[in-house]
C-alpha cells in the first residue's frame, strides 16, 4: 500500500493553490493536556514528507508541555474551497536541531522578533506590554541576526492513522482511512 502522506501533499498542494485565505497552511493541532482534556489550536503546517507532519513552537509553550506529558497528537486539516478534510494521528516527536535552524531561517522577521519578545502561553499582564516588548526586542537586534531561541523548534507528528474525506453535496462524502501496522499501509473506505 502506497503512504497517504503522498496523497497529503497532493491535496495540500492543491488547497494551497486555490486558497483566498491569508493563512493557507493553517490544521487544528489537538493534544492532550495535563488533566487529560484535548487541547486543539490552529498552527502552520510547515512541511509533510513520508514519516510525517511537521509544525514548529516553543518547547515551553502549552502544546510543548502537552507534547512532552503525552506525545499522542491529532492534526486536522479542513479546505473547504476544495472539499477536502484529512485527519492524522501519530505522536508528535521533537525534530533535530539542524531542522529547527532550518525551520527558523524560513521565519518571517517578525515572526522571529515575536518569538524572541515573549514567552509563549504564559500569563500577560496587559495588551500594552505587546508593543512595548516588541520594539525592545526589534530594536536590540536592529542591525544583527535574530538568533533561534533554544526553546523553540520543530516537531513531526509520525502518523498511525490518516484519514481522507473528500466532500460531496449530496453528503456521499469519499472516505478513505490508511493505518499502519508492522511498517505497512493498509486502506480502508469508510461510509460517509
Amino acid at each position: 500500500m502506497n503512504n497517504p502522506l503522498t496523497k497529503f501533499e497532493e491535496w495540500w498542494s492543491l488547497a494551497r493553490e486555490s486558497s483566498l485565505l491569508n493563512q493557507k497552511n493553517a490544521v487544528c493541532l489537538s493534544t492532550i493536556n495535563e488533566m487529560g482534556f484535548p487541547s486543539s489550536r490552529f498552527v502552520d503546517l510547515k512541511s509533510v514528507d513520508s514519516d510525517g507532519v511537521v509544525f514548529c513552537s516553543s518547547y515551553d509553550s502549552r502544546k510543548g508541555e502537552d507534547i512532552e506529558n503525552n506525545p499522542k497528537a491529532g492534526i486536522t486539516a479542513w479546505w473547504d474551497h476544495v472539499g477536502y478534510q484529512i485527519r492524522v494521528l501519530g505522536s508528535a516527536v521533537k525534530m533535530s536541531e539542524d531542522d529547527a535552524i532550518r525551520y527558523w531561517e524560513t521565519r518571517s522577521r517578525s515572526a522571529r522578533i515575536a518569538t524572541l519578545s515573549f514567552d509563549q502561553s504564559q500569563i500577560l499582564e496587559g495588551f500594552d506590554q505587546l508593543d512595548e516588548r516588541y520594539c525592545i526586542t526589534e530594536s536590540e537586534y536592529s542591525n544583527r541576526p535574530i538568533p533561534r531561541p533554544s526553546n523553540w523548534g520543530a516537531y513531526k507528528v509520525v502518523p498511525l492513522l490518516v484519514e481522507f474525506l473528500e466532500f460531496k453535496e449530496t453528503r456521499l462524502h469519499h472516505r478513505e482511512l490508511f493505518e499502519i501496522e508492522n511498517g505497512e499501509w493498509s486502506r480502508s473506505l469508510l461510509q460517509p
